[in-house]
């Protein structure tokens, strides 16, 4: 199993929405076309109305990868920059849990 954490913080309101509606159209892809992606999450944060957090994993790296290469995450990775003042990923190393197997 292959993860990621990343920390978006948006601009503003106005990039905040647009960064939204960009979020829901490239997940709906994601549940269409990607078997090899686990859990792919988009949080709001608590008190904090800029800012969103991705929880990602992936069956392996080669899933990541693949998605990755989608023309879906080409697209949202070329277009959320117009949106957001920062990007903060921290790559995940499974050590144990529920409902996943290291």
């Amino acid at each position: 199993m292959f993860g990621l954490v990343v920390r978006f913080t948006c601009k503003d309101e106005a990039s905040a929405e647009a960064f939204d509606r960009l979020v829901a159209e490239t997940i709906e892809q994601i549940r269409r076309h990607e078997p090899g992606t686990i859990v792919y999450a988009s949080h709001r944060v608590e008190g904090r109305p800029l800012e969103r957090i991705f929880y990602e994993l992936y069956r392996d790296r080669d899933a990541f990868e693949a998605h990755e290469r989608t023309e879906h995450t080409r697209r949202f990775l070329a277009a959320r920059d117009e949106y957001l003042a920062s990007v903060e990923v921290d790559w995940l190393h499974l050590q144990d849990g529920k409902g996943v197997t290291p």
